[in-house]
């Protein structure tokens, strides 16, 4: 029996070791806050991010990342961006040659704009690099967790290893379908939480389902010239980490970059936002990530832009929107 460890019992974290669990994995969770491994212990249920659901006695809860990893197989790595090298440095003294590490994370580290197997890299030795893999696509956590069917992608530069984690997690629950596109899948991630923060404001605005419409659509081109440029695969972006990712955390209230456009359009500052969520929206730090990037490329990206000019620059929204509106008319290109 495969050996399971998921580091960070935020949202995700949660659901994927409790998805784990129910399949039968010994599964063991890292827990960062004590009050939330309290909670767990006492009543297999994190009523802080994911309520509602018992654990299943598959799952054990710990504090120590040592204890965590030590014996386990596959560990998954569910931490907000900006702890993952702190995190990726402190497990590298307990990584044992074999173990294989998949980042659940969908971001970009905001000083070096590195993608997180990119960070893995620098942090972990040689023999380790080529065990990394990078899971993502549209997955809300309480909808894996209640058992919706759901599909992801699975990302490695090496192909076999994409194909043995594969084989393993997939259920009738969970589709897998991998790639060896990581540096696609890992942009897709990060790129769509600004999209999904200017729908937010789209709709917290009332502009409706065309706006939305475009919105979307025209992020999917900002991701993928982006990409491209970087040195991901068009075709990726057209799927489940890209066009996928992007329509889930576009449409709904769940998502917590869409919930902090709409909150946005309702007076509230960025700050005041972000202190009254419980879990990190990404797309705040990817806006100013992705911004780089582009910079960096010269790749025109106005819906980024016009997010960053309205959390950063204090842009009010609705002439965010008129901006967008009133570029100059041109050739649609995809």
């Amino acid at each position: 029996m495969v050996n399971m460890s998921v580091i960070g019992a935020g949202s995700w974290g949660s659901a994927f070791a409790y998805y784990l669990g129910k399949l039968g994995f010994p599964t063991r969770l890292w827990v960062r806050e004590e009050e939330v491994l309290v909670d767990l212990v006492q009543t297999r249920i994190n009523h802080t991010f994911l309520p509602g659901f018992s654990f299943p006695l598959t799952v054990n809860f710990h504090r120590n990342l040592g204890e965590t990893i030590t014996g386990t197989d596959l560990i998954f790595i569910a931490v907000p961006s900006q702890y993952c090298r702190l995190i990726y440095t402190r497990l590298e003294e307990h990584l044992r040659k074999g173990q294989v590490l998949v980042s659940l994370t969908k971001g970009l580290e905001q000083k070096t704009l590195k993608r997180m197997t990119e960070v893995m890299e620098e942090v972990f030795p040689n023999e380790k690099r080529f065990r990394l893999a990078v899971l993502s696509g549209p997955s809300f956590a309480r909808e894996v967790a209640s058992g919706h069917p759901t599909a992801l992608v699975l990302a490695s530069k090496d192909l076999n290893l994409a194909r043995d984690i594969q084989e393993t997690i997939s259920s009738l629950q969970l589709r897998i379908y991998i790639s060896t596109d990581v540096v696609g899948v890992e942009l897709c991630g990060a790129i769509k939480n600004v999209i999904a923060i200017a729908t937010g404001i789209s709709d917290g605005l009332g502009y409706g389902n065309n706006s939305r419409a475009a919105l979307i659509t025209r992020g999917l081109v900002e991701m993928t010239r982006l990409g491209q440029a970087l040195g991901a695969r068009k075709e990726t972006f057209s799927g489940l980490a890209g066009l996928g990712d992007l329509v889930l955390t576009c449409t709904s209230e769940m998502s917590r970059n869409y919930h902090a456009g709409i909150e946005l359009t309702r007076g509230k500052s960025l700050k005041q936002i972000l202190s009254e969520m419980k879990m990190v929206a990404e797309g705040v730090r990817n806006t100013l990530t992705v911004n780089k990037l582009a910079h960096q490329k010269r790749i025109e990206l106005p819906i980024c832009h016009q997010v960053y000019e309205v959390l950063y620059k204090g842009k009010p929204a609705h002439k965010a929107l008129e901006d967008l509106m009133s570029r100059s008319l041109k050739e649609e290109k995809i």
